[in-house]
């Protein structure tokens, strides 16, 4: 009888903690979509052609397009050969931000893709596979009046894919090409007022730079940077996460340091999964508002790397805790097979980010997809990541397949009890259920919403409110994996609470007195617990 209260109270506590964290996730996606502005804002940059026609043009000082010291500038290049000005003497010059506007460290960084107005011209026609050279530089000051500080300086080589529609004839002469943007340029902050870009393309017919190109006519810039209502907005929820994580940490191994053996692996991996997951919530991006911290981005990229790598390595070991014999478990070289491959990934996904976000944090212009190599080595990352994502997914159903059926399969032993334990016993399988279909949902959750993210148009406007879904995705999702960490530690903390004294020593040769537990963990004072023995022993056979 004691049994069947102490079992419906754990139940009913259940669904308490569950209907909060519904209601806190069902929070976390509203922060999102009602408060948050879009994550990001693209901003149109049509360049200036300006006239530089001294010697020494990289001793130059910088060609402003518009204020009180601008360049002198062209209308177009019909006045340049009018006025028998060359192609290395023009600069197209950006400002950046537009007038009378200022850029912010709330805006975290700055992505910059390139879009070039090519014209038709039967003597100058844009030859097969040609490429572009950029004489490229960057440069910032805080105030109007001060120098322009140079940032970076590189020459980058962009190949054009471009394609015209109408015949190549005399009569199409001025219509224009329809080329593929490109990557120009991306940095991991945003600390200074005002940045100035100056682009030269400079020309040598002895060694074919900037040749069979076509008539370039104009130079676009489309500017990406992070919205600052939304950075606050993630700051806030980071700086309120942590703290919450961390308490249930110490709650978590507190409860495992009063048990009289030592943490089990998953118990263990648990812990693990929590630090990764504090590892992402720490708000270090608060330092970024005061300091020039370039690698914000890649440092961001480490750290979700490392808690995916862990959460897939969890959910591998979280199955096979349940579905392998007691020679295999609980050794975490038993999941080499499987944990290895996830390593070697991880270290390979490692390696192409940091030959792309980590040479820009010397050159912001380099990327990995101007060269016909680097395309091919960065989509071979993702289609390969793409296939191992949908195999893993699949493969992480049949091993939940798999539990399920052995648990269920011995769920014929529970009739045989005393009926304390068989409630208690019942709890334990439904909460092991429940958390393996929780995890499913998590991970078709966050498939789903980065799909329709992608596919919508940003917000969905249901009379005069509007939701911002790719806001809601972020806070959502993000707020989601802070929740399962949560429930988990919390679920599969080990009870010190006691059994009744009325249960039958009969009981698949369980003694009474033995230590209550919420979870189907092996968090028995002595060994493992019930439901680990009827798996185990479905496994043998």
């Amino acid at each position: 009888m004691a049994g069947a209260i102490i079992e419906n109270m754990s139940t009913r506590k259940l669904c308490i903690v569950g209907g909060i964290l519904l209601v806190l996730q069902v929070i976390a996606f509203l922060v999102g979509g009602l408060i948050a502005p879009s994550p990001t804002t693209a901003v149109p940059y049509m360049s200036v052609k300006c006239i530089d026609v001294r010697k020494n043009h990289h001793k130059a000082k910088w060609l402003m397009p518009w204020g009180p010291n601008h360049c002198k500038k062209l209308k177009d290049f019909d006045e340049a050969v009018s006025r028998q000005i060359e192609a290395n003497d023009i600069v197209f010059a950006v400002h950046i931000p537009l007038p009378s506007k200022e850029m912010s460290p709330w805006f975290q960084f700055m992505l910059f893709i390139m879009q070039l107005d090519i014209a038709f011209k039967m003597d100058n026609d844009l030859k097969e596979n040609a490429e572009i050279t950029l004489d490229v530089s960057l440069a910032y000051r805080d105030d109007m009046f001060d120098d322009w500080e140079e940032i970076a300086h590189a020459i980058e080589i962009r190949k054009l894919k471009c394609t015209f529609s109408s015949p190549k004839t005399v009569e199409s002469e001025g219509r224009h090409y329809d080329c593929d943007f490109l990557p120009f340029m991306e940095i991991g902050s945003v600390a200074h007022k005002y940045y100035l870009i100056n682009i030269r393309l400079p020309v040598n017919d002895r060694k074919g730079i900037n040749v069979g190109i076509g008539e370039i006519k104009d130079i676009r810039l489309v500017g990406i940077h992070q919205n600052g209502g939304f950075t606050k907005v993630w700051f806030a929820m980071k700086t309120f996460l942590t703290p919450s994580i961390l308490i249930i940490m110490v709650w978590y191994w507190r409860r495992i340091t009063l048990m009289t053996r030592a943490p089990v692996l998953l118990e263990k991996v648990i812990f693990a999964l929590g630090i990764s997951m504090t590892f992402i919530n720490i708000p270090v991006e608060w330092f970024s508002i005061g300091f020039d911290w370039t690698w914000m981005l890649l440092f961001g990229d480490i750290r979700q790397g490392i808690f995916y790598a862990m959460l897939l390595s969890f959910w591998i070991i979280f199955c096979g805790e349940h579905m392998m014999d007691q020679n295999e478990r609980n050794r975490l070289s038993g999941y080499w097979k499987q944990v290895g491959p996830i390593a070697v990934g991880s270290f390979c996904l490692f390696i192409f980010d940091m030959c792309e976000r980590g040479v820009q944090l010397k050159n912001p212009f380099y990327s990995i997809w101007t060269t016909e190599v680097g395309t091919e080595l960065a989509m071979a990352f993702i289609i390969v990541a793409g296939i191992c994502l949908c195999l893993y997914f699949l493969f992480l159903c049949f091993m939940v397949f798999q539990v399920f059926r052995n648990i269920s399969g011995k769920q014929s032993s529970l009739p045989a009890m005393s009926k304390a334990r068989r409630l208690h016993y019942e709890g334990l399988i439904f909460r092991f259920k429940f958390m393996m279909l929780i995890t499913l949902a998590c991970a078709a959750m966050t498939v789903i919403f980065f799909i329709v993210s992608q596919v919508t148009e940003g917000h969905w406007k249901w009379g005069d409110i509007t939701i911002q879904v790719n806001s809601a995705f972020f806070t959502g999702i993000y707020g989601m994996w802070n929740l399962y960490v949560f429930a988990l530690m919390f679920l599969y903390a080990p009870s010190h609470k006691n059994y009744g004294e009325d249960q039958s020593n009969g009981d698949l040769g369980v003694n009474s007195g033995e230590e209550l537990q919420l979870t189907t963990t092996i968090t028995h004072v002595d060994g493992p617990t019930e439901v680990y023995k009827l798996a185990r022993k479905e496994a043998q056979e």
